[in-house]
């Protein structure tokens, strides 16, 4: 069998140049090594935020505060109060507040004023066993960004826990 070479004046003359062929290994290669990058850059951040959800106190009850208790209170006007003492600054500038806690946490710590969990744990530092629990009551026209900015003061001051109240203020 013979075959005919293309010549000028015939059909398949074009069609016999090479075509162009894309090699797909180097880009794969390529891509999986960024896909590796990607994900040893992104920062691992925690899914999950620890909570504890009390069990539902009965309404007889009175609910008395701990010894060592700490509220802070957000007004309706922003402005915020730690226990009894007002003027501790206000939602848009917690640096007041922040330095009352350093304050109280620094002479619970002279003190030795444990929390009741930790009191009998020798092998942690007393920095660690001290009590930091702070609640923070806000009414419910407050917006929720407004007490996340406190919340952000007292956590940078060294507290924690930090107890969220949900009833309404009088």
């Amino acid at each position: 069998m013979t075959t005919a070479k293309p010549t000028a004046h015939h059909p398949e003359a074009s069609a016999v140049q090479a075509r162009p062929h894309i090699n797909v290994t180097p880009l794969i290669d390529v891509l999986l090594v960024m896909l590796i990058i990607f994900m040893v850059v992104s920062p691992l951040k925690p899914a999950r935020f620890l909570t504890k959800v009390p069990s539902k106190p009965d309404r007889n009850d009175r609910v008395e505060a701990p010894p060592l208790g700490l509220v802070v209170t957000i007004k309706s006007d922003r402005s915020l109060m730690l226990n009894r003492t007002s003027d501790v600054g206000s939602v848009y500038d917690t640096s007041k507040l922040s330095n009352m806690l350093v304050d109280v946490f620094q002479q619970r710590l002279k003190n030795r004023a444990y929390s009741d969990q930790l009191r009998d744990r020798i092998d942690l530092p007393e920095e660690m066993r001290i009590e930091r629990t702070v609640f923070i009551k806000a009414p419910r026209s407050i917006p929720y960004a407004d007490v996340v900015r406190v919340l952000d003061g007292i956590k940078g001051a060294g507290a924690g826990p930090v107890g969220l109240q949900i009833d309404d203020l009088n």
